[in-house]
């Protein structure tokens, strides 16, 4: 009987070891301080990361509601009152909720996130929803 549970045992304990093995470490923890720093409440961001090469390379996000909009730039309120505006170019990719999907269908008071290169062209603009920041 003895040799039976230690059986069990070895097996639960080699199928414990193999599934955390091949779970990614930390996942939730990871999840939830990118949850934290880039969710709905991220006014805007500078992130830092190491490009190609090593270099690195300076991205800035910005989120907020749309105050006016032409063919080469956007205007961003964000939620803590200051303004944005950001350059738009034909290779600017809409993505995001209501069908948009290009910088021809961007309009006022749509609430959007944007990421850029440093000062360059907006190269991502995230559509959010619409109306006023929470």
């Amino acid at each position: 009987m003895s040799r039976r549970r230690f059986g069990i045992l070895a097996a639960v304990l080699v199928a414990l070891n193999l599934v955390l093995w091949l779970a990614p470490q930390g996942l939730a923890v990871r999840q939830a301080i990118v949850n934290q720093l880039f969710g709905p409440r991220m006014i805007r961001a500078e992130v830092i990361v190491r490009g190609v090469g090593g270099a690195p390379v300076d991205y800035r996000i910005d989120r907020g509601v749309i105050t006016s909009v032409t063919p080469t730039t956007l205007t961003l309120r964000e939620q803590d009152g200051t303004t944005a505006s950001l350059a738009l170019t034909s290779a600017t990719q809409v993505t995001g909720r209501l069908r948009i999907t290009s910088v021809d269908q961007l309009r006022r008071n749509l609430r959007v996130l944007v990421v850029r290169e440093a000062n360059g062209p907006a190269e991502l603009v995230r559509v959010e929803g619409r109306g006023l920041l929470p």
